[in-house]
């Protein structure tokens, strides 16, 4: 019997990157090892397409222990935290006593833009530069997975309340060129390296959506897809940084996103890479194309329902 392939963030809500992945590999007749935080109703549903669930925290020694046993790929994935780098070694070293044949580490694109000598005001970017520097000397069979922004991760959450009142999308951004990438595209791609991985092994990957344009053109795709005027309004850092702290964010995630904001303003952001379709065989999703399958975010009456 195969051993089962081991995706850790598997408990996210649907389409996130880790649920997703488990998804792709069960419907490809794949063993999987879904790692989940708590066992709760996104834990039984994963049980209920077929995965095997365990329970645990990344930063638990024998959480991993009892995830990795057994398993000789695994996809590594966690979200912004400022227990990032902690949880990265320790999952790290659980899979070298294991000796694992595949590592797959989810990244950011940023990283490629960042040395010794350069870094950025995120702490999260700090800690997945380094992150990767730890995992390189572990002497692991590595495959760094490097996306930019997320479309839905990102893009989605931080414009639907703007969308929804004004029809306006409302982010410092500047005139800055980004390039995002979907969830989907994403998960496809980790699917790919997870299945066969021994090709990539030692690779690095840039996973970025079919454009680099800036947020007015982004605006117009927006209109595209609602079929309403939607427009761009750029907006100060500051005031938009007090009103992420208002809603509740951890100021570990709000400077992570202080930061995006400064390099897209910089054009950092002004990337593209052809690994999406060169891993996936498919053509990376528009933001239009997101945005139009999940155009109920950006009514009203989704408004009217969060309340």
């Amino acid at each position: 019997m195969a051993s089962p392939i081991l995706v850790t963030g598997a408990a996210g809500r649907t389409g996130a990157v880790g649920r997703t992945v488990v998804e792709l590999l069960l419907k490809q007749g794949k063993a999987v090892r879904a790692m989940v935080r708590t066992e709760d109703e996104r834990a039984r549903a994963l049980r209920d397409m077929g995965a095997e669930v365990v329970a645990g925290d990344l930063l638990d020694l024998q959480s991993m222990h009892k995830a990795i046993a057994g398993c000789d790929t695994l996809y590594f994935g966690m979200s912004v935290s400022d227990d990032y780098l902690a949880a990265t070694v320790n999952v790290a070293a659980v899979a070298k006593h294991y000796a694992v044949k595949a590592f797959i580490n989810m990244s950011q694109m940023t990283i490629a833009q960042m040395s010794i000598t350069e870094t950025t005001a995120s702490p999260q970017q700090k800690l997945h530069w380094l992150a990767e520097q730890a995992l390189n000397w572990s002497g692991l069979p590595i495959v760094h997975v490097r996306p930019t922004v997320f479309i839905e991760g990102s893009l989605l959450i931080l414009t639907q309340d703007s969308v929804r009142r004004s029809n306006q999308i409302q982010l410092p951004f500047g005139e800055g060129k980004t390039s995002p990438v979907a969830v989907g595209d994403v998960a496809r791609v980790i699917a790919a390296l997870l299945v066969t991985p021994q090709p990539h092994i030692g690779k690095i990957y840039h996973l970025t959506g079919p454009q680099s344009e800036n947020m007015a053109f982004y605006a117009k795709e927006y209109s595209k897809a609602l079929g309403r005027a939607i427009t761009y309004e750029d907006i100060p850092i500051e005031p938009w940084r007090r009103a992420l702290l208002d809603r509740g964010m951890p100021v570990h995630l709000v400077n992570h996103l202080v930061t995006i904001a400064d390099l897209h303003r910089a054009g950092r952001y002004d990337r593209m890479s052809d690994d999406v379709r060169s891993l996936t065989g498919q053509e990376p999703l528009t933001v239009q194309e997101v945005v139009r399958n999940n155009a109920s975010l950006f009514t009203a009456s989704a408004l009217a329902g969060s309340v």
